[in-house]
């Protein structure tokens, strides 16, 4: 099986071993722990927005710090229990930060895109239990094959940039530009449908306890992707 998630793939729960049946993984667990973590993501982003200008180093602080700590949760799942709610404390700084920013530029995008992000969970949560979407190998591996691509032309931009260049047209509000946008926002959406399959599976394996806080921390991963990918697509919207 595979995961556009990085965080989440095929050898993720069958590289752990199983405790005690008292100690095992369990959706609502993991659906407990996500709450935990948003509820973080929520504290430190509120203090940046404030005042998101003065906070600007916190905003390098942050992305730094969580892409090391999500860095470390990768490799040493049984970390979880603690790199994952620092993980989300560190995103909050950073998301806190961005939104100011596009709501002094957007008044009322930050709420669009919040509203957006989680009507998109509720919907394709209903469609993955009521079995409407069901992950396949041949979904997943679409789902791969576009991430990965997706990934390769953000780091070509970043790469570009260092040079004063960029990707033509995908970053600017032009039909192209919206089209990229649509595209991303879309596979980032089809990832949760992939991570709530890894954390069933997981579950159902019977994978040890601290890994309801690994699959909360994956799942949170997807939802600030695909957050940022909305607000990144309502904004190119409001400049048209």
């Amino acid at each position: 099986m595979r995961s556009g998630n990085p965080t989440l793939r095929n050898e993720t729960f069958t590289q752990v071993a199983p405790i005690g049946s008292t100690e095992v993984m369990t959706i609502q667990g993991t659906v407990n722990k996500t709450f935990v973590l948003l509820l973080l993501v929520l504290f430190t982003a509120s203090l940046v927005w404030r005042d998101p200008v003065s906070m600007l180093p916190w905003l390098g602080i942050g992305a730094i710090g969580g892409f090391i700590t999500a860095m470390v949760t990768v490799f040493k799942k049984q970390w979880a229990p603690v790199s994952a709610p620092i993980y989300a404390l560190l995103e909050g700084l950073v998301l806190g930060g961005i939104s100011a920013l596009f709501e002094r530029s957007y008044p009322g995008i930050v709420m669009q895109a919040v509203a957006l992000t989680f009507g998109t969970l509720a919907a394709l949560l209903i469609a993955y239990k009521s079995r409407l979407i069901q992950a396949t190998e041949n979904f997943k591996l679409g789902v791969f094959a576009a991430t990965g691509g997706i990934f390769l032309v953000y780091l070509v931009s970043w790469i570009m940039s260092f040079f004063g260049a960029s990707i033509p047209m995908i970053h600017q509000s032009g039909a192209l530009g919206i089209g990229f946008s649509v595209f991303v926002v879309i596979i980032a959406a089809l990832n949760l449908v992939i991570d709530f399959d890894f954390i069933e599976k997981g579950a159902e394996s019977g994978a040890p306890r601290y890994m309801e806080w690994y699959g909360a921390f994956g799942l949170m991963v997807t939802l600030i992707w695909l957050y940022l990918e909305i607000l990144r697509l309502l904004a190119k919207l409001r400049e048209r």
